[in-house]
């Protein structure tokens, strides 16, 4: 039985490192992971945050616009209104303005839901 600091499955690492002149003496396996460089998007323009800023306040408006044209749309023409509203609150999540955009969207959906199956029964 071999004893357990026995290293016979080792020799040639100690023949390599005597070769070498390496005052290494652990016997461990070590790795590095090797990555590809990070590409730079060039297809993505940079923008200041005055610009970005400016597209928000365009989301903006066009969010409060898509929200009043889907509360509109739930006492007037619910299924014409409330498809623009929701178009308009997809344009306005997409320019930076979730909150109303989503709004938007709901309402534009409830709209054309009551416009289709609620209203006709009344």
């Amino acid at each position: 039985m071999a004893d357990q600091n026995s290293n016979e499955g080792y020799s040639h690492d100690f023949q390599d490192r005597e070769r070498t002149g390496s005052p290494v003496d652990y016997l461990e396996e070590t790795s590095a992971e090797i990555t590809p460089p990070m590409a730079f998007n060039a297809t993505r323009p940079v923008t200041s945050e005055v610009e970005r800023d400016r597209s928000v306040v365009g989301g903006k408006g066009i969010g409060i616009t898509a929200l009043v044209i889907s509360i509109l749309s739930l006492f007037v023409m619910p299924i014409i209104l409330g498809i623009v509203g929701i178009v308009l609150g997809f344009i306005a999540r997409r320019r930076g303005a979730s909150a109303l955009g989503t709004w938007a969207i709901t309402l534009g959906a409830i709209s054309i839901i009551i416009g289709i199956f609620i209203a006709p029964f009344f």
